[in-house]
C-alpha cells in the first residue's frame, strides 16, 4: 500500500510539473471601455505606458469598420502616421493580434487623418525581462503630410512577430486558473483511492 501511495505522489507530482507550463497571456483590449476610436480623443499612449505587456498576450481592437481598421506598421511609418505599405491590415472590428515577440509592436488607423489626430498605438514588450513595466514611447507630433489610403486586404501578410488574428479573445487580463491540472490531479486521486482499496466500488 504504502508503495502504491508513492507511486502516486510521485505521478501526481510529475504530473503537476508538467502541468506548469508557460500560462496564457492577458488580453488587453486597446482603448479599454473606448475601444479603437478617434471619438472623445482617447489617448493611445497613455494606455499603452499603463499596461504591463508580454510575449503570448493578445491584444484586442474593437471599432466600427465603416470608419476604422487596423495596420502594423514600421516605427517610421509610425511615426510618419504612413499607412502606405503596412505590414499587416486587420478590418474586421474586432480583430484579436497575439504578440509573439519582445520589442515594438506599432499600429495605426490607415483612414485619413486618424492617425495625425492620435490613433495609433505602440505595444512594447522590453527586451531585458518579461517582469519589467511597459515603458511609453514618445509621442511624435502630427504629421502635416496626408495618410495614404489603407489596403483592403484583410488578412495578415508579413509577420513582424504578430499571429492572424485569433478567433476570439478570452474573457479577462487577469492570471489564468489551470482547470486541467485540477481535474488530473483530482483523476489521479481517484484512481488510487479505488486502486488501493481505500474507495470500495
Amino acid at each position: 500500500m504504502e508503495k502504491l501511495l508513492a507511486m502516486a505522489t510521485g505521478l501526481v507530482a510529475l504530473l503537476l510539473v508538467a502541468g506548469a507550463g508557460p500560462a496564457e497571456g492577458a488580453v488587453f483590449k486597446v482603448g479599454d471601455s473606448a475601444g479603437w476610436t478617434i471619438m472623445g480623443s482617447p489617448n493611445y499612449t497613455a494606455w499603452a505606458a499603463s499596461k504591463n505587456f508580454d510575449v503570448g498576450d493578445t491584444i484586442v481592437f474593437e471599432y466600427n469598420a465603416n470608419f476604422h481598421n487596423v495596420l502594423e506598421v514600421t516605427k517610421a511609418e509610425y511615426n510618419a502616421c504612413n499607412a502606405s505599405s503596412p505590414i499587416a491590415t486587420y478590418a474586421t472590428g474586432n480583430d484579436s493580434i497575439t504578440i509573439k515577440t519582445k520589442g515594438h509592436h506599432y499600429f495605426l488607423c490607415g483612414f485619413p487623418g486618424h492617425c495625425t489626430i492620435g490613433q495609433k498605438v505602440d505595444i512594447y514588450i522590453p527586451k531585458s525581462s518579461s517582469a519589467a513595466p511597459s515603458t511609453s514611447p514618445t509621442a511624435s507630433p502630427p504629421s502635416t503630410s496626408p495618410a495614404a489610403v489603407p489596403s483592403t486586404s484583410s488578412s495578415s501578410s508579413g509577420t513582424g512577430g504578430i499571429s492572424a488574428p485569433a478567433a476570439a479573445p478570452r474573457p479577462s487580463a487577469g492570471a489564468k486558473p489551470v482547470p486541467q491540472a485540477f481535474a488530473l490531479v483530482l483523476a489521479v486521486f481517484s484512481f488510487v483511492a479505488v486502486a488501493g482499496g481505500l474507495v470500495r466500488q
